[in-house]
């Protein structure tokens, strides 16, 4: 009865996917070749003084995202930092130096996450004015990034990939703002609360008192979903029933955190005219999805021991309204993308239905991945990909007309390295120096021994990846967490975010190869299956180890 259920959820939320695919993916294409700008853009382009015609190089579009970047840290690094003295700051304090630098540096990079109790911490001018507009800002930079890409595979002898600013307030105001503001007023709709009314206490049926926190939650629900971006307002995010109320709604959240990533490859195909080339990347990236839930859900269907059965199923840490087919699904959509939102305890997951989120991420959150990030790291591995071909038949490998020759794959070789190294060392620090792993294993792990090791890897693996989500019997809120994963966060964005607008620099400078009947079609399924293959493959050989350290050993204990 189960497995009809996750069918029947997949299959709802598929035919909605489906249905917006088109329409979507092709206006989110327009958006970004468009030559017409708004009149309002046009006058906030006067205003920070960008010509919107002049198109940039890969190092001045590098420099444009940096910048925009480090200003977005220092503001969100401010705002928290001069709370007591902001409206609606609720009473509540500032918090610590380290976690304010682990907070800007968390939302600047899509990440989210938090190692804090949000409305225990940050009022509703911080919540607004900073982690809000950073949930916007942070998914339109992904989404101009992966665009940049998509131009340098369709340029011809050219040296430029278009304008950060252009793509940054095009992908803001005309995309992600209006989904959000339909995407609130549903949530509205389905009891997801909007108020600006502070702590209400209230007596309890046993006589006593209990403050309920309000706040402007639907707004701050639509975009962080919408952007891939996953940070609750509530701690307990997604399960707390006033961010999602019912099954229903935790459904919709789940179409909202897919919507933009599965309707980008529709953008990709008609951005280089060949739409083909887009069905074929969204088809590698629904294999991954379907055998990820199929999987997660298996393991959590099959728990085991005294608490499953004395409850019936493994239902510790997830929510009755939405049981293990709801909680599956929504951990799985939330994991292959880089949302990081929850709405069970993914620590309390079985241990191998808990590899699963790990392994998402480690997979490259690219099944459909983040906005933007799914795809330009998706169109990364199928560089890879061709260049496995190439090697294969012995032949110069090339993708959709462009060769791929020593720089382009030294690029797309570096890109796949660095959260690998980013994940295993910041793991291994954590134990390894003296100092901090005694401040690890007595203070941040609540449950020592191999899940412990698991709970480490997860974080590690969630911030260099930049999901956000987290197994929370980690106690993430010390200053070397803090300042290990806002690190971890920090490399795991810009320098794969270099390494692409590089890659697309290379790309846009190339001629066309024409076409002959050597050339590997990357339409069709065997590559697809190719496609498939290299990412499982890459995953794997990275992965394996320490995998089998952590989550696989205490599934076979």
């Amino acid at each position: 009865m189960e497995w009809v259920f996750a069918g029947g959820a997949l299959l709802t939320v598929a035919l909605v996917l489906a249905l917006a695919h088109r329409p979507l993916g092709d206006y989110m294409a327009w958006v970004y070749t468009s030559s017409r700008d708004a009149a309002a853009e046009r006058g906030l382009y006067r205003v920070i003084g960008v010509d919107p015609r002049a198109a940039q190089s890969w190092p001045a579009y590098l420099r444009s995202v940096l910048v925009f970047s480090a200003v977005g840290v220092v503001l969100v690094y401010a705002i928290q930092r001069l709370q007591p003295w902001l409206p609606y700051a609720l009473g509540l304090g500032a918090p610590s130096e380290h976690l304010a630098f682990n907070t800007a540096i968390s939302f600047v990079t899509n990440t989210n996450w938090q190692s804090y109790s949000p409305e225990q911490t940050l009022g509703y001018a911080a919540q607004a004015g900073a982690l809000a507009v950073q949930n916007f800002v942070s998914a339109a930079v992904g989404m101009a990034v992966a665009v940049a890409l998509v131009r340098g595979i369709a340029a011809r002898r050219s040296g430029t990939i278009g304008n950060f600013w252009v793509d940054l307030v095009r992908g803001t105001f005309r995309i992600l703002a209006p989904l959000a503001v339909v995407a609130a007023v549903v949530l509205l709709a389905g009891g997801v609360i909007q108020n600006l009314a502070g702590f209400t206490e209230i007596t309890t049926v046993s006589g006593g008192t209990q403050a309920l926190p309000g706040g402007p939650v639907a707004s701050q629900e639509a975009i962080k979903l919408l952007g891939t971006n996953g940070g609750g307002f509530f701690n307990a995010n997604s399960a707390h029933p006033f961010e999602n109320p019912t099954a229903w709604t935790s459904l919709f959240e789940i179409v909202l955190m897919l919507l933009i990533p599965f309707s980008l490859p529709r953008t990709f195909g008609a951005m280089i005219g060949d739409r083909r080339q887009g069905r074929a990347i969204l088809a590698a990236m629904a294999v991954l999805f379907v055998a990820s839930f199929a999987a997660l859900t298996a393991f959590e269907l099959a728990g085991s021991g005294t608490a499953p059965s004395l409850a019936g199923a493994a239902m510790e840490g997830k929510e009755t309204r939405f049981g293990i087919v709801g909680s599956t699904l929504f951990a799985s959509t939330s994991t292959l993308t880089s949302t990081g939102a929850v709405n069970a305890m993914h620590d309390s997951f079985t241990a191998l239905g808990g590899m699963m989120p790990m392994l998402n991420m480690m997979l490259g959150e690219l099944a459909p991945g983040g906005v933007g990030s799914g795809l330009y790291g998706i169109l990364v591995f199928a560089v890879i990909a061709v260049f496995i071909a190439g090697l294969l038949v012995g032949r110069t490998p090339e993708y959709l007309g462009k060769k791929i020759g020593p720089r382009e794959i030294k690029l797309a070789s570096l890109y796949i390295l660095v959260t690998p190294v980013l994940v295993l060392l910041g793991t291994a620090l954590s134990f390894a120096l003296p100092g901090v792993r005694d401040d690890v294993t007595t203070t941040s792990i609540w449950n020592p021994g191999v899940h412990g090791l698991s709970e480490v890897l997860y974080a590690f693996t969630s911030a260099a990846n930049n999901n956000g989500s987290a197994f929370a019997g980690l106690t993430a809120n010390t200053p070397w967490l803090n300042t290990a994963l806002g690190v971890a966060m920090l490399l795991g964005r810009f320098v794969p975010i270099a390494l692409v607008l590089a890659l697309a620099g290379s790309l846009a400078a190339q001629d066309a190869v024409p076409e002959t009947s050597g050339t590997l079609p990357t339409h069709r399924p065997l590559f697809v299956g190719l496609l498939v293959g290299t990412i499982l493959i890459v995953t794997a050989l990275t992965y394996f180890p320490v995998l089998a350290l952590g989550p696989l050993a205490e599934g076979l204990i």
